[in-house]
């Protein structure tokens, strides 16, 4: 069925639940630090400042930008039915929609089965040396992906994908619209990882390259799917539970 603005209930306001994802996002990158200090440790050497004030410098620049990109994620998908209906209500003490029934047992199943199938994926591909960190270290890193990377990548550039194809369309956006937006955010989202994995050492071959793209990308399209069928808040509890599994089970698990 086709999403037009004038039928669907959500005109904001927003700001308000862009600011909690700014605060979510800034205590999200303080709790990433720990991860990236082992992961990229040529970064945090020969600081020209403080390492605690490159830090908190680093949340807060993250935390603006989850504000800012997160209410224009809202109001460019909020309308279409892009949007966080469970913080929404919470942060506006308001009533949600009855209709839409909360399915968090789907999101965390989802997450672990694409985290299990990146496993799996990457058996079957290339060989690399990858340091094993801390299972700690993976956990506090993983609420940075289920918060930042779905306010950047899911709410903001999905719903802008939508909203950019529905203007094509008399602002009537179609299923497959949704699912072009989901695709190509999630590839996206694969190619930003390079840098990362970059710094880490792990880009020694084209075939290295597509794999993170890939594999990243996979996860992406089923956390794309939860945000566009439950809500924002699906995704990031998918995303986050993904991330348990890739940096705190196998960790303890003595890798794959």
């Amino acid at each position: 069925m086709p999403a037009h603005p004038s039928t669907l209930p959500v005109s904001g306001p927003h700001l308000k639940l862009a600011a909690l994802f700014g605060i979510a996002g800034a205590l999200a990158t303080l709790a990433l630090m720990p991860y990236m200090m082992v992961l990229t440790p040529q970064k945090f050497t020969a600081l020209p400042l403080p390492l605690p004030a490159i830090v908190l410098a680093a949340a807060a620049q993250t935390g603006v930008l989850c504000w800012l990109l997160g209410w224009l994620g809202l109001y460019l998908g909020a309308p279409y039915g892009l949007d966080a209906p469970w913080l929404r209500a919470w942060v506006y003490r308001r009533p949600r929609d009855p209709a839409r029934r909360p399915r968090w047992w789907l999101a965390v199943m989802l997450g672990g089965l694409a985290a299990l199938l990146v496993v799996g994926l990457s058996a079957l591909g290339p060989k690399h040396a990858e340091d094993v960190i801390q299972a700690w270290r993976g956990a506090l890193a993983s609420f940075y992906g289920g918060i930042v990377e779905e306010v950047l990548y899911r709410l903001l550039l999905v719903s802008a994908l939508v909203w950019l194809l529905a203007r094509c369309n008399r602002r009537v956006a179609r299923p497959w619209m949704f699912v072009l937006a989901i695709v190509l955010a999630a590839l996206l989202f694969g190619a930003g990882h390079l840098s990362a994995a970059d710094a880490a050492g792990l880009l020694g071959t084209p075939l290295l390259v597509a794999r993170i793209v890939l594999l990243n990308a996979v996860v992406a399209v089923v956390f794309g799917g939860l945000f566009w069928k439950y809500g924002l808040e699906h995704a990031m509890l998918a995303h986050f539970c993904a991330d348990l599994v890739l940096h705190v089970a196998l960790p303890l698990a003595g890798g794959f």
